[in-house]
């Protein structure tokens, strides 16, 4: 077993993620600073409405651009904010570009009708049959509303997400229509050559994110790492665990706690994208993710045979050492969320004290290897089983176990329910927000 020590807990004024934060926020800060300066300097029109529905399509297509970088999957961002938040923000700007959108065709089209005197309805025909652009402009809209529907929560939990992402693919000719409208029809577009600079500039960054960290990224790493199946190991009747080698596998930039997108090229699965963890921490010449058989997706995995290729989208993630503030760790695991906890726990130094809460030993997945990696490192370990309720990890249990938990990073992972319930614990017992460190899996289209 390879054991990688991470860096000395970081000592900077300014930790990773709040440096990656503050960032976008001044990026959208200075664009919007920048889009209203262009928005004055086009002038305004003598109907208000008309001026709203104007301002309301610029800052739709600002909010539009910044959405797109929220989801290019760039490695910079991922590493210091994490996939599952960057969907979060995602899926608010997104409703927000909804909105904002929907504004732009309602006031615009009450602003004309006022000056016209025909019907709102009749209005948006005729702007549409009349003025180029508009035509592709509504549908754009149709398009984002559509994705909008899918995306709520309720619709959300009944798709397959093979089936959503899909669905969520029509946001791309969404913005392709939108951008062309707003070439076509943009008083602001053509006011000057520095807001048509502006302008493309803006688009070509945010579709050029879009297009290296989805796809040429992607591209690039699978041609160069050449990943196969190299072993499938049971862990137990409902676990198993899949290596993965490749070529010059220590140039691909992936730490312990992140997480890939799997697709096993196999007849029947290589169009199944699904999250997994690394559950040992990279060494340069293997990959080794475990997963529970939750489904007919991750049960399909104990049927792989060695050599099947596999195409990984990743490194991702920011569950990692890179935030770390304390110089000692508490790692607390849910079940098969052992796995990247399993990883960190090779790669930390300092003291840790790791707890692995289950049902029952028999769930206890790769104990045997948290237990010899804890001996090696001088770290504590306990494997907390029972029911549910009462709880185990309440904050008088978790303050029995760890006392000095206050003064550690605090490194999460396991089902919701449980994650919820730790989280609330650590509150509790005054463990400072920057301290703790999960991830959920979220994926965006």
């Amino acid at each position: 077993m390879t054991t990688v020590q991470s860096p000395p807990a970081p000592t900077a004024a300014i930790r990773p993620k709040v440096m990656a934060r503050a960032g976008l926020y001044a990026v959208l800060a200075a664009n919007t600073a920048v889009v209203t300066v262009f928005f004055a300097q086009a002038g305004f029109a003598s109907n208000a409405l008309i001026v709203l529905g104007r301002a309301a399509g610029l800052y739709g297509a600002l909010l539009m651009a910044f959405q797109l970088l929220l989801v290019a999957r760039l490695p910079w961002l991922d590493r210091r904010i994490g996939m599952d938040r960057l969907t979060l923000w995602h899926r608010w700007v997104g409703f927000g570009l909804l909105w904002t959108l929907v504004a732009h065709v309602v006031f615009i089209v009450l602003g004309y009708a006022d000056s016209s005197g025909l019907d709102p309805v009749n209005q948006l025909v005729d702007l549409a049959e009349t003025v180029e652009g508009v035509l592709r402009a509504v549908v754009a809209l149709a398009l984002i509303m559509a994705v909008g529907a899918v995306s709520a929560r309720s619709a959300r939990r009944r798709l397959a997400y093979e089936t959503w992402h899909f669905i969520h693919l029509y946001t791309y000719a969404a913005v392709v229509l939108a951008f062309s409208h707003q070439v076509a029809a943009g008083s602001t577009f053509v006011s000057s050559p520095a807001a048509t600079a502006y302008w493309w500039t803006l688009w070509s960054v945010a579709l050029g994110s879009v297009a290296l960290g989805r796809l040429v990224l992607p591209l690039w790493r699978n041609h160069r790492h050449r990943l196969r199946v190299s072993a499938v190991v049971p862990e137990n009747d409902d676990v198993v665990s899949v290596h993965v080698t490749g070529r010059d596998l220590d140039r691909l930039p992936a730490r312990a706690g992140q997480f890939f997108l799997w697709r096993f090229l196999t007849p029947d699965r290589w169009w199944q994208a699904n999250p997994f963890s690394l559950s040992a921490a990279p060494d340069g010449r293997t990959l080794r993710l475990t997963v529970k058989a939750a489904g007919d997706g991750s049960a399909a995995l104990r049927r792989l045979r060695p050599g099947t290729r596999v195409f990984a989208e990743g490194p991702y993630g920011a569950f990692t050492t890179l935030h770390r503030t304390r110089a000692d760790v508490l790692l607390i695991a849910g079940g098969v969320g052992v796995t990247p906890i399993r990883a960190l726990l090779e790669e930390l130094h300092g003291h840790a004290v790791v707890i692995h809460r289950v049902a029952t030993e028999r769930d206890a997945v790769l104990h045997d290897e948290l237990r010899e990696l804890a001996e090696a490192k001088g770290a504590e370990l306990h494997l907390v089983t029972g029911p549910v309720a009462p709880d185990r990890l309440a904050p008088h249990e978790l303050a029995r176990l760890v006392p000095d938990v206050a003064d550690r990073d605090v490194y999460l992972c396991g089902p919701p329910g449980m994650t919820a319930a730790v989280l609330r614990s650590l509150r509790e017992l005054g463990v400072p927000g920057r301290q703790i460190h999960f991830e959920r899996f979220s994926l965006a289209g």
